[in-house]
Formats: structure tokens, sequence, C-alpha cells
């Protein structure tokens, strides 16, 4: 019963990690990346519809994307799309066929302002992490008829340990999303 919480417990925080450091990934840094396009939804036929599913996205410079969509009516929506996205800066130029996007030179204020947008998201992680942990804690606490004390104790140093080492990988991957936003 003990380990069934705790294999839940961990099971939970780690789709929670999983969905921070996607989180992460959104915020935008010095080089283009594909993921902070993740998010925009594009108005294909009056439904949205994520942008990755309507088009093809490659790197082919630190600075640029090109956007090449499966179908070519879309084009236009798409463009449109990513110039409304907010936070991302872009400016999408159409050529009839692609869209690149080219992202401006961070600035240092700008920059700062990611930092304190990823660190936002880091604590929003954390949180999760610590729900995760009081929910599991009850549930162990809901045993305490079932099972002896000694092992509940032991099952709560356990559940304790497994959310400290969650909480370090949300902590590490906000070390490297710092890190890569402060290199200029």
């Amino acid at each position: 019963m003990i380990s069934d919480v705790l294999q839940e417990a961990g099971d939970r925080m780690a789709k929670a990690v999983e969905a921070a450091n996607n989180d992460l990934n959104t915020v935008r840094t010095g080089r283009i990346n594909p993921a902070l396009f993740q998010r925009i939804q594009v108005d294909y036929y009056g439904s949205p519809t994520p942008l990755a599913q309507l088009a093809s996205l490659q790197v082919p410079e630190a600075r640029m994307l090109i956007v090449t969509p499966y179908d070519k009516t879309a084009l236009k929506e798409i463009e449109k799309a990513i110039a409304t996205f907010p936070n991302l800066g872009a400016t999408p130029t159409n050529d009839g066929s692609v869209v690149r996007v080219i992202m401006p030179e961070l600035t240092q204020d700008r920059r700062k302002e990611f930092v304190k947008l990823a660190r936002s998201k880091g604590v929003d992680a954390k949180v999760a992490l610590r729900n995760i942990r009081r929910r599991s804690k009850d549930d162990l606490d809901a045993l305490t008829g079932d099972v002896s004390d000694d092992e509940i104790a032991r099952g709560e140093k356990e559940l304790e340990a497994v959310t400290k080492r969650h909480v370090e990988q949300v902590e590490e991957a906000l070390k490297r999303k710092e890190a890569e936003l402060l290199e200029v």
C-alpha cells in the first residue's frame, strides 16, 4: 500500500518535471528553438490547430526559422499567428511558399525579463511538486489504521526524498535555462 502511494507520487512528480522542462523550453533564448513555437495555434479552416501539425520547422541559422506549410493555403494564417503570438518578438516574412521567422537580438534588459519568466515557471513547477507531495502524504496518513506508524513514517521519509530529488531536477533545469539566457 505504501509502495503504491510512493510509486504514484514518483510517477506524477516525474510528469511534473517533464512538463516544467517543456515549459522552460518555450522561454526564448539567444538562439531560435522550434520548441518556442509549440504553443502557437493557427486558425486553420475555423479551428485552432497547433503550428507543428500544419508545417515543418527548420533552423538554418541561430536566429532564423523556416516554416514550410504542408498546405500552402494556410501560409497567411501561419504568418499571422506567429506575428501575434505574445512574448516572441519575431518578425515573420512570407515569400509565397515558406515563412521565414527572424528573431531580433536580445538586449540585456530583455534577457533579465526572460530570466524572471523562467524563474516564475520554475516556482510554479516546485509548487506543483509540493502539491503532489501533500496529496501523497494525505494518502499515507489515510493508511493509519491498516499500517503501523513506523511504516508510515518511513514512507513519509521516502516521499520527502523523492520530492527533494524532483525539486533538484527542476532547479537544475532552471539553472541551465538561466545560463543559456544570460549567455551573450
